[in-house]
């Protein structure tokens, strides 16, 4: 007995004898304890959680070589591998997980939509659904600050800069003719169905050094990777008819989207000031092929085309009769991508698009066809070193090749050029903690046909200053290539180029949103001529300059008042440039120093119906008085408009859909056009350059067909 007892008490001293103790402390990087937080030895169930104190301690019987984790919400796991006896009143500092809700976002100048991003201004059903747009994301982003009114225009007007300066990228490819031609004062629309896209990112300066070829901005768009259900989508329409339906496999799908627009019946019931000879009419289509691997691979094919004719005669001032302009268009876009994760946390993004558009037009006595053909290659590797180190690179190719026929009673030319532009880009994102990082990045471009290599590089800077609310700065320099219409008659160019400097404060909680963002451009080496219009006799140089500064602020509430959202958008715009034909430093007649919008969206749960309001103002833009000294001194009034929609579920699936334009029919001017020759009084005859209708009228009626009867084309309106 005595034997057994004494065997008993030598296992249990050698029990306790081979156990090791593991113990210290866990604080954060203010010296805090951390209460709660896991201590373990990984692949054992050895382990235990820290106290008030942050202290912890518990025995193992592992020996050798061994793992211990820490892990707490909020913070980086801690992993280190040593001997079991060097956990021993071990002192442990967590980082702040930079990847959690609340830490800091790299946003100046950057607005983001979509449920995934972590700064959201607009929704994808705010980009459809503002009135006013009619339908056009385009539309609804010119509420947003940062955007001038240009009603007769139509196109993305940034900060100072022309429309040519923003540039439009789907899935990261280049998007090379995004608008559908149109006549003078009739406002462009975009191409693309907003209804394909799952997420937007408007960069109103300061962007990334993945993206170049632009002064002012970029617009990216992100197609949905994969549709939740098979339906079929039927509109009529008040200006033509529409028709979608997506279908679903295992590891593919396949969404098509046809419209029929035609305005004629529209013009014979609403007339405006312009003598239509053929009304607009378009057919156009898209197509979005997806395709997931088993090694999560994705590939998408996305597809577009469309085609545009009309004739018509507009006012002219010097012209008795008018001036007729007759187009034809047709466009054809393709987009390939495909993307996926490799070992070692790289990830790679390939893509191809090529683009086709024709233009035949009449203009009085000339007829002149142009052809864009137009492709963009593009490799760009993701390296993720941890959550606090990211690196992305990669390398594209643009080719541009662009003719011009120009045919009249006496003469016929032949211009164009060939273009081909090889890129560059090394970028970083460093986050020091979870209220500090940077994105800092160079990117490099060599223009083919300008003989010109230049640098890029880019830098911003965040800083969370609180639980909701940020600071952020940052700074760029930007090349972009002369247009096409300067290109077809010169080469000898140098490529225009500007700096960015952007300061930005945002406060985001409770689905509220306060934005206020400085900025200051300065323009380098653009393009002037002598002549009234550009022209093969003009002489060109790279002489032009300018500046860009002001102040754009943003309030969103989706929270104060009941099934109401609403947001505020003012922009302050300082600007001036002596470019082009300018004999002077100027305001450009497509600027406005104050522009404000005010969107208001309510849905009455009883009526089962949706209203919204939209209202915007732009102080009057400068034109040139040919009886007054000075140039573009002169300043149209203000301009006004109040827009109306509504949407009444008829049924789940069924809606009838109205909107209004203008509502009260302001006569907004956007400029004057004045005679070539002084009249008996010795005086300028001028008329008002306006848009040819105050108002627009849209009724529509809108059929999902699906197997979840919930579905309906209210997010698409």
């Amino acid at each position: 007995m005595k034997t057994l007892s004494l065997l008993l008490c030598t296992l249990i001293q050698v029990s306790l004898f081979a156990q090791n103790t593991v113990s210290g402390k866990v604080i954060d990087h203010q010296g805090v304890p951390i209460i709660g937080a896991n201590v373990y030895l990984q692949g054992t169930y050895d382990g235990t959680a820290t106290n008030e104190d942050g202290q912890f301690s518990f025995e193992t019987n592992e020996k050798g070589e061994q793992t211990l984790l820490v892990s707490s919400i909020s913070f980086e796991t801690y992993s280190k591998t040593a001997d079991i006896s060097i956990f021993k009143n071990v002192f442990i500092k967590l980082k702040d997980d930079v990847n959690t809700l609340d830490a800091v976002t790299v946003n100046a100048g950057t607005f983001k939509v979509g449920d995934n991003a972590k700064v959201t201004a607009l929704k994808p059903l705010d980009i459809v659904t503002t009135a006013g747009a009619l339908g056009d994301f385009l539309g609804a982003l010119q509420t947003l600050p940062g955007t001038s009114n240009v009603a007769e225009d139509g196109r993305l007007f940034v900060r100072g800069g022309d429309a040519e300066e923003t540039q439009i990228f789907v899935d990261g490819m280049r998007v090379f003719t995004p608008y559908s031609p149109s006549a003078n004062n009739i406002p462009s629309r975009g191409r693309l169905s907003p209804f394909l896209f799952k997420g937007i990112t408007f960069s109103t300066g300061g962007y990334s050094a993945e993206y170049g070829q632009a002064l002012s901005s970029v617009l990216l768009l992100n197609s949905i990777d994969e549709p939740q259900e098979e339906k079929t989508e039927i509109s009529v329409m008040s200006v033509g008819v529409g028709l979608g339906n997506t279908q679903k496999w295992k590891k593919s799908s396949l969404s098509l989207n046809t419209s029929y627009i035609n305005l004629a019946p529209y013009q014979k019931l609403y007339s405006d000031t312009n003598e239509w000879h053929k009304p607009v009419e378009s057919i156009g289509g898209e197509a979005v092929y997806r395709y997931r691997f088993n090694n999560d691979g994705l590939l998408k094919v996305y597809g577009a085309y469309s085609s545009v004719n009309f004739d018509l005669t507009q006012e002219d001032i010097n012209e008795i009769d008018g001036v007729r302009f007759g187009l034809k268009n047709r466009n054809l876009y393709v987009n390939t991508s495909y993307k996926d994760f490799l070992e070692k946390d790289w990830s790679i993004a390939i893509g191809i698009s090529f683009a086709n558009d024709r233009s035949d037009l009449n203009f009085s006595s000339a007829d002149i066809t142009d052809v864009e053909n137009s492709a963009h290659f593009k490799v760009a590797l993701n390296k993720y070193f941890s959550s606090r180190y990211k690196l992305s690179f990669g390398t594209e190719y643009f080719i541009t090749n662009f003719t011009e026929n120009y045919n009249n009673d006496t003469i016929e030319n032949n211009y164009g050029f060939n273009n081909n532009i090889l890129s560059s880009f090394i970028e970083t994102d460093i986050f020091f903690s979870k209220k500090l990082a940077t994105k800092v990045g160079i990117r490099g471009d060599y223009a083919e046909l300008l003989q010109e290599f230049n640098l890029s590089p880019r830098i911003s800077l965040a800083y969370k200053s609180g639980a909701n609310s940020q600071f952020s700065l940052a700074y760029g320099e930007f090349f972009q290539n002369p247009k096409n219409e300067y290109l077809k008659f010169n080469a000898d160019f140098s490529a225009e180029n500007t700096s960015h400097w952007i300061a930005n404060y945002q406060y985001v909680k409770n689905k509220q949103i306060f934005r206020v963002e400085a900025y200051y451009k300065d323009y380098n080496d653009l393009v002037k001529y002598d002549t009234p219009l550009a022209l093969p006799t003009s002489n060109y140089s790279n002489l032009g300059n300018g500046y860009a500064k002001g102040l754009d602020v943003f309030w969103r509430d989706n929270k104060t008042i009941k099934n109401t959202e609403y947001w505020l958008s003012y922009s302050y715009l300082d600007t001036e440039r002596e470019y082009k034909n300018y004999p002077t430093k100027a305001t450009p007649n497509f600027t406005a120093k104050h522009n404000t919008s005010l969107v208001v969206k309510h849905w009455i749960e009883d009526w089962k119906s949706q209203t919204g309001l939209s209202y915007n103002f732009a102080s009057g833009r400068t034109y040139t008085d040919p009886s007054k000294e000075g140039f573009l001194t002169e300043q149209a009034k203000n301009f006004h408009s109040l827009n109306f929609n509504y949407a009444y579920l008829i049924s789940q699936q069924k809606i009838l859909y109205f909107s209004i334009s203008n509502v009260l029919g302001t006569q907004n001017v956007n400029g004057y056009q004045y005679s070539d020759q002084t009249n008996t009084k010795g005086l300028f005859d001028r008329r008002a350059i306006s848009l040819a209708a105050d108002r627009f009228f849209f009724v529509g009626f809108f059929w999902t067909i699906s197997d979840n009867k919930n579905d309906n084309q209210l997010d698409n309106l």
